[in-house]
């Protein structure tokens, strides 16, 4: 992959775009289209195996068994496979700070510090600098292959993808002509959104948006409280639910006083990684529980803890998620990264793309109950946050939120690479729109393949799955 540093943002406009252009000679904009497997391409299961190899155990067979229920739900859980595929492509070497998991799913409702209800994107496992393309690539995949899922016909899956894609374009354009300080302002309120859609959906799409932003506006950490935790004798706790959550006190058989002990340290050395002023209002809380959660698809298998704090008493909760962060999927292929601890270089890169990330997003290094240390990175759990449901879409609405996903990904693309560069190098035709709808075809093809691979792999014992 073309080295970070190959762009430089002291050339002029016109040098910009020059170099945007420069970048078709490397890959032409048709060339795109190409998803060619070469004989040397690994083999998907043991793509993943790799990945589990560093997992818990005991929740792996839960991670294929997630991945085995279609081959959307697989897609979700294949981000190290398809980093591999394009990886091993040439690419324009126009950086920017990837999502590296730019899927569907991943683009959702989330609530800003001041309370406002936007739609940006919400995973940031694997984010790392790359070409601006494998991030395109993935979301204009995503939505061929869901829509195969819901029996759409071709015609209708390349019409999701062209309308997804062209929103990049044409979101990218308007952005490179925007003052540097209104990109990085630049956000998509949820209300607005729907608003400039209105003209294009029917009653019942402007029935169900407008419902989606009154549920997630519903999901709200007093929610999470209620549904996560009960009344003991020692106050308010995390209620079991094995093996999806699994209390501290029943994976460890050291003393309550080493646990509290080993807690306290966990957050302190966690609220480091804050500006002094949320440092200032963690202090308001206490930690009182601690379990872990089997969380996603592809992280499934990861360490993945709960923590509840609380203030003034035990209706008073802040719910804190702590993940494990690892090396991103994306570092064998653009030359790793930079960063000592993975939850930095999570939160560094979710900081980048999003125009407003949650005031407790944080980063840790966490000696665990093996005596292994492992980064993690923390951030609320569950604030005004609304998932999409594709598999209850029809062909029109999943064009729509095809065009709010790509114009989103663009803003997010802009803050951190250079829109006058990539406008230039997608240019004012459907030629970029066009390559990716036949590479999208191919690359569901190709996924659907993989996931035989993984279902044989099954039924023959080479792996264990595993559902609940």
């Amino acid at each position: 992959m073309t080295s970070r540093s190959a762009f430089s943002f002291s050339l002029t406009p016109d040098e910009r775009a020059a170099h945007g252009k420069q970048a078709r000679s490397r890959v032409p904009r048709m060339a795109q289209a190409r998803f060619e497997p070469g004989p040397r391409r690994p083999d998907p299961v043991d793509v993943i195996e790799a990945q589990s190899a560093t997992r818990l155990p005991e929740l792996v067979p839960i991670r294929y068994g997630r991945m085995l229920e279609s081959p959307f739900r697989f897609y979700r859980g294949a981000a190290a496979i398809m980093a591999a595929d394009l990886g091993a492509a040439p690419d324009t070497g126009l950086t920017v700070q990837l999502c590296g998991d730019a899927h569907l799913l991943n683009f959702r409702l989330l609530a800003s510090p001041e309370r406002h209800l936007v739609f940006d994107i919400n995973d940031f496992d694997e984010t790392l600098a790359g070409p601006f393309e494998w991030d395109v690539k993935r979301l204009a995949a995503s939505f061929a292959i869901a829509a195969r899922a819901n029996g759409f016909t071709t015609a209708e899956q390349d019409s999701a993808v062209l309308e997804c894609v062209r929103a990049y374009r044409l979101r990218m354009r308007e952005l490179a002509e925007m003052r540097t300080l209104d990109i990085w302002y630049a956000q998509d309120d949820a209300d607005r959104m729907r608003e400039l859609l209105a003209s294009s959906m029917d009653k019942k799409a402007r029935r169900r948006t407008a419902q989606a932003s009154s549920k997630a506006r519903t999901r709200t950490h007093m929610q999470a409280f209620a549904q996560l935790t009960r009344n003991t004798p020692e106050g308010r706790r995390i209620a079991p639910d094995p093996p999806l959550i699994t209390p501290l006190a029943d994976l460890t058989d050291t003393g309550e006083a080493d646990d509290e002990k080993e807690l306290a340290a966990l957050v302190e050395q966690y609220a480091d990684s804050l500006s002094s002023e949320r440092r200032h209002l963690l202090r308001h809380f206490r930690l009182v529980d601690m379990a872990r959660k089997v969380v996603g698809v592809g992280s499934v298998g990861t360490r993945c803890w709960i923590l509840l704090l609380l203030g003034r008493d035990d209706d008073d909760p802040l719910l804190l998620q702590a993940k494990e962060a690892q090396r991103s999927v994306l570092a064998p292929h653009t030359g790793g990264d930079d960063y000592d601890n993975q939850g930095q270089r999570v939160v560094s890169g979710q900081r980048l793309i999003q125009t407003t990330s949650d005031i407790f997003l944080g980063w840790t290094h966490v000696i665990g109950l093996d005596g292994r240390g492992r980064d993690f990175y923390v951030r609320q759990l569950r604030d005004w946050k609304g998932i999409a449901r594709p598999d209850t879409m029809g062909p029109r609405l999943l064009e729509l939120f095809a065009q709010v996903c790509g114009a989103s990904l663009a803003r997010a693309h802009a803050r951190s690479g250079d829109p006058l560069a990539i406008t230039a190098y997608l240019g004012g035709s459907d030629r970029f729109e066009r390559a990716l709808a036949e590479f999208a075809q191919s690359y569901a093809d190709q996924n659907e393949r993989d996931f035989e691979t993984l279902a044989a792999a099954v039924r023959s014992g080479r792996v264990t799955a595993r559902t609940l």
